[in-house]
């Protein structure tokens, strides 16, 4: 009997396989032929504010929130009318072909490589949520980044990060989205070092490059499979193969390519143990984390696999990647809560509570919760911008990121305070905001997993579903854990920093107060048994074979909820308890010391130890003391030597140009000369002497004629 299965008919509804396909899908309309507009414009006028930005008015943040606005705009339309009716549409521009194939369902087909643009459920939610979020990002910087040095170029990068995941999104092969991947990579690694001067600053930027590189070479790899096995890197030329059936030979390579593909999702989502960039990405100015952690970067590893979800789907290709899935996705979702309530710097707190929730969407991706994880990502969108941007308003008026230099802002800051406090409640999942929809979805599909129609109970694992949805609740507990701690620390009690705190300006608090207002609503599209809005919208997708695939909650499983409700907030009451009492110093108020646990979770699990000691200083040093060695003896010595060379072939040159060239120029003058002064002698100008030389020379050319004809007659 399974561990939920004993506590009782809690069941009122249950999720079952299958979702109703959209019926009649649009497929054509000028709205949707000219969605190319989306990635284009963004990208287009990232060039436009780095060329004539500083000679605006604004200095370029006109053209950047002009761009954002735009998607946002283009966004919500197609987001309406998704919803209403459904979308499939796929443009596309050819490139160039190259060769044939010699491996592949498409032997002696050239390998065709072409821009495009994908305008479906999954795509349309992704272009409203970059475009929504991003566009009050954007508003918000322009307070945030105010007096900033590198004001202009800030948003030309700002603007490439949107775009680039813009680009991604839209694409609608492995090629394209490779590129818009590398573009968010670049921009994120241009915004965490944009205080380059910063030395943490720089160091973080570097390693989050260097971190996501690990994933990106996974990933290429698994394109690369996946691609030449198919001959096609076209995502619907992989499903149509995949639609064929397992004798085709991407079934032969399928496994390695979903794991490489996978890790490249492992590294862009920041999974456990590829998490350790995205804390250290909080050197960055705050809106790039908010952007970051709620709309871009992290959010497109889970795209890709919700992209690639029918290869994970369909026994015979990458089904048993999805065991990699859960356990990587359960072991993010609460070892990353865990190190949350030890941080005392506020970005990092929403960091890794970032980490955590990536973890419950990457969850329910490998436990087939398609849409399920999907709305988590859309709704943790609102409320963890929100978030982000509030702490950074509280750092704006306190400049200090440390909550010891905090306290009592409530009085100072009451709109930052009660917009941070429902992100908080969102976050942790408390009725009837939007976190409470989309984190019951996942609970209830996980249990759907473990019960006898769900796939890990078909794959023999309905124990491993019953462990990851105790774990998952246990996660709600630490959620609601750690934002109580946030709040209490941040807002209640009496100020403990120097400074003299403010409210943010308009331009900082409207944003928030609209992000307040999607983290209240945003769940109320998805209610199982009341509507399924947005099940049906990201549900129009090309792949309509593969609908019976996944799972969603038709009704809402009350057992579940009642328990994750209770977790959260058992966690919020625990939390008050412990914090909400003032001390004279934050130090003495946060008692979280607990002996070995505490020393564990400030070193992170030693595992940013584990890769400094055991990868990076063995191969750093003794890297350095090879290319050390290798300057001072190779070469200095490849240098030495042509130097050498070069001076003897230089002496070389300079005698055979002394005692060649010149002495032969001079022997030559000399005997000019020397002709010349014997020639002087005959002009004498006497015309008798003239005479005589001429009838001497006529006599000697008669005398030789004469005897020249004799002897040769």
């Amino acid at each position: 009997m399974s561990v939920f299965a004993a506590l009782g008919p809690l069941v009122l509804a249950t999720a079952e396989e299958g979702a109703e396909h959209a019926a009649d899908l649009t497929t054509s309309g000028p709205l949707l032929s000219a969605a190319w507009l989306i990635p284009v414009v963004p990208m287009v006028l990232t060039f436009a504010i780095v060329f004539w930005g500083k000679k605006l008015p604004y200095r370029g943040w006109e053209l950047a929130v002009g761009s954002m606005g735009f998607v946002a705009l283009y966004g919500i339309v197609l987001f309406f009318m998704n919803m209403s009716q459904g979308i499939t549409y796929e443009g596309s521009v050819t490139l160039a072909e190259i060769g044939t194939q010699a491996l592949g369902d498409n032997i002696g087909s050239a390998l065709v490589f072409e821009w495009g643009w994908m305008v479906d459920g999954l795509s349309i939610m992704m272009y409203f949520v970059v475009g929504v979020v991003g566009t009050l990002v954007f508003v918000y910087a322009k307070g945030y980044m105010e007096g900033d040095a590198r004001y202009t170029w800030f948003f030309a990068s700002f603007t490439l990060f949107g775009g680039g995941m813009l680009v991604l999104v839209s694409a609608p092969n492995l090629i394209q989205l490779i590129v818009g991947w590398e573009l968010v990579g670049v921009a994120s690694w241009l915004l965490i070092g944009h205080y380059w001067e910063d030395h943490d600053a720089s160091s973080s930027a570097i390693k989050a490059f260097l971190t996501n590189k690990i994933g990106d070479a996974a990933l290429f790899i698994g394109a690369i499979i996946v691609g030449l096995s198919v001959g096609s890197f076209r995502f619907t030329d992989i499903m149509d193969v995949i639609a064929s059936g397992s004798g085709s030979p991407l079934s032969r390579f399928a496994f390695w390519g979903g794991v490489a593909i996978f890790i490249g999702a492992m590294g862009k989502s920041a999974q456990f143990p590829l998490h350790v960039w995205l804390p250290d990405a909080m050197a960055g100015p705050t809106p790039v984390s908010a952007l970051m952690h709620a709309a871009t970067m992290v959010t497109a590893g889970v795209y890709l696999i919700a992209r690639m979800f029918p290869f994970y789907a369909v026994d015979g290709f990458a089904d048993e990647v999805r065991w990699v899935i859960i356990a990587v996705g359960t072991l993010t979702l609460f070892l990353t809560g865990l190190i949350a309530l030890v941080q005392d710097d506020i970005k990092k707190v929403l960091a890794y509570s970032t980490l955590s929730q990536l973890g419950y969407m990457v969850t329910a991706m490998g436990a087939g919760a398609y849409t399920a994880g999907l709305f988590h990502l859309f709704t943790h969108a609102f409320f963890k911008a929100l978030l982000f941007l509030g702490a950074g308003s509280v750092i704006h008026a306190v400049h200090s990121n440390n909550m010891s230099d905090m306290g009592g802002l409530r009085r100072f800051m009451p709109k930052t305070y009660s917009t941070f406090v429902i992100g908080a409640l969102a976050l942790a999942g408390i009725v009837p905001l939007a976190g409470f929809w989309s984190k019951d979805e996942i609970l209830a599909s996980i249990r759907f997993a473990g019960s006898a129609d769900g796939y890990t109970v078909a794959q023999g694992g309905a124990w491993l579903a019953d462990f990851v949805l105790v774990v998952a609740i246990a996660g709600a507990f630490v959620t609601a854990f750690y934002m109580t701690r946030a709040v209490s620390l941040t807002f209640f009690g009496e100020y403990k920093g120097d400074g003299h705190p403010h409210e943010s300006p308009n331009v900082m608090t409207y944003p928030l107060v609209a992000l307040a207002g999607f983290s209240v609503v945003a769940g109320l599209i998805n209610i199982p048994g009341v509507t399924s809005l947005f099940t049906d919208g990201v549900g129009a997708r090309f792949f309509a074979g593969f609908h019976e695939l996944e799972h969603h909650a038709e009704s809402l499983d009350l057992g579940v909820a009642l328990i994750g409700t209770l977790a959260a907030a058992a966690g919020i009451l625990i939390g008050y308890r412990i914090w909400f009492e003032d001390k004279e110093t934050q130090r003495a108020r946060d008692a979280f010391g607990v002996p070995l646990l505490y020393p564990l979770l400030r070193r992170k699990y030693y595992i940013d130890d584990a890769y400094f000691y055991g990868v990076v200083k063995p191969l750093r040093e003794p890297v350095a003391r090879g290319v050390d060695w290798f300057n001072g003896h190779v070469i200095d010595l490849v240098v030495n030597g042509a130097g050498f060379l070069a001076r003897a072939a230089g002496k070389l040159v300079y005698l055979f140009d002394q005692r060649a060239l010149d002495g032969a120029i001079n022997a030559s003058a000399g005997i000019t000369s020397f002709g010349g002064g014997r020639l002087r002698l005959l002009q004498s100008g006497r015309v008798q002497q003239y005479a005589t030389l001429l009838f001497a020379g006529t006599v000697l050319l008669v005398a030789g004629f004469v005897i020249y004809n004799g002897l040769t007659t």
